[in-house]
C-alpha cells in the first residue's frame, strides 16, 4: 500500500532505491553504483536463497554477464553448454548455439542459489548498499504531485519473521525489480495487463548421472500412461537442464493461452512425466533434491508504463519475459543495463524538469530494445495454445534440421543486429516492423 505521512523517520537516503536484489535489481545497481550514483540496494531476504527457476542461461544471458564483468570460470562452478537438445515426436535433434560476432557461441547453467548471490555481491563490490532481509511493503508519495519520494519496509529476522520494526528509505527515484507479483507497481496503481501471455512453471531437482550434460534439452512434449496402460500426451512443455553438481533441474512450464492452464495440477503432471524416463536417469521422489516449487512467468511486458511518477520497472516487474521461450534473466539484466543508462543520464541534467523528461524516455528505450520481438511472441505464445497446431510444427517441423536451427535462433533471440544471415534480417526486420505494444 501507499502512503503519504510515514511515522518512523529515514533509515536511509539515497540517488535511487532498487527494490528486490534479483538478476534485474543487482544488475541495475551495479551499472548505477559504477556511473557514480549512490544506490540502495533493498532485498525481503538473505543471500544465499533459492529461487524458481530452469537455472539455464541461454547466450544472450551470458553476453550480459560479460557486459557486467561478472568472470564465470567452470572452475568456479559455472557449467557451460553447448546448445539445446529438443525432445519430441519421436526424435531428438540436438542443435548448436548459433556462432554470432554478437553472442558468445555458449550457454551457462548456475543455480539461483549462487546466481543471485554473486550478482548481488557485484553490486556491493562497485558501491551499492545491499539491505538484506529489508521486505518493502509500500510507496511513499508526495502529497502534492503523486510521485514516489521513498518506501516503507518491515526488517525480517533470521526466519522470515517481521521483527516489528519498521523502515522508511528515501529518494528521488525508485527502481521496482520485486518480480511478478511486484507489490511496490501495485501500490502506484501499475495493474497487469490482462491481454499479455502469462506462463507457470514448475521445477525440482533430482539425484542423477545426467548431471553432466553438454546441452540444455527441451521436451516439445510431455507424454505419460494412464491406468490401462495407454500413452496420454499431458499439458505443457519440459526441460532437464544439468546442474554438474550431481543434481539436474527437471521442469516444466504452460502458458495461459493453453485450455488446461489454471485447471492443471501441475506436481501431479511432473511426476506422471518423470514416471516414463528411462530408470538410469534416476529421476524418482526417493532421489529428489527439495519440493517441487512453482513460479508465474510475467511476459511481453504485461506492466506497464515502465516508468512513471518516480518509479521505473525493470525485470519480472516490468513483464519482460521472452513469451518465445520463458526466459527470463536475460531480460532482466538486460533491461537494467538499458534503466542505468537512462538513469545516469538523467541525475546528469541539473534541474528537475530535464532530469524527468529523461527517465519518460525510458519506455521508448524498451520497446526500442524489445517491443517488436515481444509482439511476435505474443502471437506465437497464442498458436502454440492450440494441441493440434503444436502437434503438426512437431511432425513436419523438427525433421528438418535446417529449419530448425533457425528456429532456435528466433526463440532465443540470438540474431546479428546488422547483416548477418538472410534469416537474421528478417527476424530483424519482422521485429521492426511489429508494433511495440
Amino acid at each position: 500500500m501507499s502512503q503519504h505521512t510515514p511515522a518512523s523517520p529515514s533509515e536511509e537516503t539515497a540517488d535511487v532505491i532498487v527494490v528486490g536484489a534479483g538478476p534485474g535489481g543487482s544488475a541495475t545497481a551495479a551499472y548505477l553504483a559504477m556511473s557514480g550514483l549512490d544506490v540502495l540496494l533493498l532485498e525481503k531476504t538473505a543471500f544465499p536463497r533459492e529461487k524458481v527457476c530452469g537455472d539455464g542461461l541461454t547466450p544472450r544471458a551470458v553476453r550480459e554477464l560479460i557486459t557486467l564483468g561478472i568472470p564465470t570460470p567452470e572452475s568456479e562452478g559455472w557449467i557451460r553448454n553447448k546448445g539445446l537438445r529438443i525432445v519430441g515426436g519421436g526424435m531428438r535433434l540436438q542443435l548448436d548455439w548459433p556462432d554470432l560476432s554478437t553472442f558468445p557461441p555458449y550457454g551457462l547453467v548456475r543455480t539461483r542459489q549462487d546466481f543471485d548471490d554473486i550478482l548481488a555481491q557485484h553490486a556491493v563490490k562497485h558501491g551499492a548498499r545491499l539491505r538484506e532481509r529489508t521486505n518493502v511493503t509500500g510507496a511513499i508519495r508526495d502529497d502534492a504531485t503523486g510521485r514516489i519520494t521513498g518506501v516503507t519496509a518491515k526488517e525480517m529476522d533470521e526466519r522470515g519473521r517481521a521483527t516489528g520494526r519498521v523502515l522508511r528509505y528515501d529518494a528521488p527515484l525508485v527502481i521496482a525489480a520485486d518480480g511478478n507479483s511486484s507489490r511496490l507497481s501495485l501500490a502506484m496503481g501499475r495493474e497487469k495487463r490482462e491481454d499479455r501471455p502469462m506462463g507457470v512453471a514448475v521445477r525440482t531437482y533430482y539425484t542423477s548421472p545426467r548431471h553432466d550434460d553438454d546441452y540444455l534439452e527441451s521436451w516439445l512434449e510431455l507424454w505419460s500412461k494412464d491406468a490401462q496402460g495407454k500413452d496420454v500426451l499431458l499439458p505443457g512443455y519440459g526441460w532437464i537442464f544439468g546442474v554438474g553438481d550431481g543434481t539436474s533441474n527437471v521442469g516444466l512450464g504452460i502458458l495461459n493461452t493453453s485450455s488446461a492452464f489454471g485447471k492443471t495440477d501441475y506436481k501431479d503432471v511432473m511426476r506422471r512425466w518423470v514416471a516414463t524416463m528411462p530408470q538410469e536417469w534416476t529421476y524418482s521422489d526417493e532421489t529428489m533434491v527439495g519440493d517441487i516449487r512453482g513460479a508465474a512467468l510475467p511476459m511481453g511486458f504485461n506492466r506497464q508504463p515502465h516508468y512513471a511518477d518516480g518509479l521505473l520497472l525493470v525485470g519480472d516487474a516490468g513483464g519482460m519475459v521472452n513469451p518465445f521461450n520463458g526466459e527470463g534473466i536475460a531480460y532482466a539484466m538486460e533491461s537494467g543495463r538499458l534503466a542505468a543508462e537512462v538513469v545516469a543520464q538523467a541525475f546528469a541534467r541539473a534541474d528537475d524538469a530535464g532530469r524527468e523528461r529523461v527517465l519518460q524516455g525510458y519506455p521508448a528505450v524498451m520497446k526500442n530494445a524489445l517491443g517488436g520481438y515481444y509482439t511476435l511472441g505474443r502471437h506465437f505464445a497464442k498458436v502454440i495454445g492450440y494441441p493440434e497446431v503444436m502437434r503438426l510444427a512437431v511432425k513436419y517441423g523438427l525433421p528438418r534440421e535446417t529449419m530448425m536451427k533457425y528456429v532456435l535462433k528466433v526463440m532465443a533471440n540470438l540474431s546479428e543486429p546488422h547483416g548477418g544471415s538472410a534469416g537474421d534480417r528478417l527476424l530483424n526486420a519482422l521485429s521492426r516492423i511489429a508494433p511495440a505494444a
